[in-house]
Formats: structure tokens, sequence, C-alpha cells
């Protein structure tokens, strides 16, 4: 494992995110490099720091009785119990509701970048050695029906040479612990790997919009479609992996 992937896990071992795979992995290379080993110190530090009791502050008493020396001076009519017994109702239902609905827009996001993560530690590693391909052809009928067996879904596999996207093969590879479908393709001397999974059916959609990040230099595509989940990373530009998602996606669409 490199410094650049080992870094990109940090914050999930910490978290107790990781599986014991790639916990493993990670706690090993940072017995054997010591900046990884002060940047994993440093960021326990400041978990334990932004816990502490001493960050919490109390409006001062002062406070209170600004806002009320604000207040009109009139008497107004007392509410009754009823309507403010409603009111609070009404208030703590509404709070709840946004509160809950920030907490899943938050742990959403950092599942995302998690994946993000994970696909990108996976396309490096797919460049070392002899890892990039366990079936190779250039025909999609025989990449297809090398994953009948391996996966619980059969990923799509496009032809896209013609469009100056070459298939060169397939493999089995793993995101966020779960097997997954790596698609490879070459643009010029520049490897593309198509990653496809089942995603779980509390998150999927008929269809999602495109959309396209980076991360370590690499460039990321995502997109998914009924309950399956496209990512595409490379060292090519993002207007070209942009192109590659596009006629994908119509391919996709097609078959």
């Amino acid at each position: 494992m490199t410094c650049e992937e080992a870094r990109i896990l940090l914050h999930a071992l910490i978290d107790g995110e990781l599986d014991a795979g790639h916990a493993s992995a990670v706690e090993a290379h940072v017995a054997s490099c010591p900046r990884c080993a002060v940047q994993l110190h440093d960021y326990r530090v400041m978990r334990q720091a932004l816990a502490a009791p001493a960050l919490r502050h109390q409006a001062p008493a002062q406070l209170r009785a600004r806002i009320e020396g604000a207040l009109p001076s009139r008497p107004a009519a007392a509410p009754s119990r009823r309507s403010l017994l409603k009111g609070l109702a009404m208030g703590s239902v509404l709070s709840g509701a946004l509160a809950a609905s920030l907490v899943v827009f938050v742990v959403r996001r950092e599942e995302d970048q998690r994946i993000l993560g994970d696909v990108v530690s996976a396309h490096l590693r797919s460049l070392q050695g002899d890892r990039l391909i366990d079936v190779q052809s250039t025909d999609q009928h025989t990449v297809k029906p090398w994953f009948n067996g391996r996966l619980d879904v059969a990923p799509p596999v496009v032809d896209l040479t013609a469009q100056g996207f070459t298939l060169i093969g397939g493999r089995l590879d793993y995101i966020d612990g779960r097997p997954v479908a790596a698609i490879v393709y070459k643009r010029r001397a520049h490897v593309i790997n198509l990653f496809v999974q089942q995603i779980p059916a509390q998150v999927s959609a008929a269809e999602r919009h495109a959309t396209t990040q980076q991360l370590q230099g690499f460039n990321v595509w995502r997109w998914s479609r009924a309950d399956l989940g496209f990512w595409a990373v490379s060292d090519i530009n993002a207007e070209e992996l942009q192109e590659f998602g596009e006629k994908l996606e119509a391919g996709v669409r097609g078959s």
C-alpha cells in the first residue's frame, strides 16, 4: 500500500468504517511509514480535542436580558395553554425533521467520499503488477459472461472501440468491502477502469445525472441507472472522461 492510498483511508480507519482487510493493510503501512504514522496521530489528537467539553459554549445571561429588553413593553394577550402546547409540538416536529435531514445528508456525503476513495484506490492497485485484467478480450460477448457466478448481478459490457475507447477485458475487484465488476478500457495509452456495482435498495433510483470529480490527480465519472452504480476512473482529462461516460450511458440505455 502506498502513502497516497493509506492517507485516503486514515479517516475511515479512525471512525471504524474499514473492513478487516483494509484496516489491516492500513495499519501495516502506518507501522512502517513514519510520515503516515504522524498523520494518523494528528488525526486522533484532533478528534479527541473536538470532543472535549471545553469546546461547548453557553450563551451568557446578559444575552437573555438584552433580548427581553428589545421586546415590546405593551403586554400582549397570553396564549392559551392548548395553543402553546400545539406550537411547541409543531416546533419540535419541524426541528426533528430538519435535524434528521441534516444527519442523512452528512452521512450520505461521508459515505460517497469513502466510496470515492475506495474507487481511486482500486484503480491504483490495478495499475501495479499484473492485477489489471482477469479475462482479457476485446469482445463484449466474452467479457460479460465471465462475470456470471462471480457477482449477484450481470454488469452491462459496452463495446466502445469504434468511439475511441478500446475494451481490453475485465476483472473482479472490491469497493467498500463488496465485490464489483471492473471493466477495463484504454484511451491511447491511458487505462480507464469502469467499476459496476449493485446499489442498495434504499439508495437506488431510476436514473441519476452523471457527475465528474477529481481525487489524487485522477478524474472520476459517476452515474447510476436502476439498481446499478457506475464509476469510471482514469488519468485522462475530464472532458475525455465525460465523453466516455456519455457514450457509455447511450450504450447502456440501448442494450
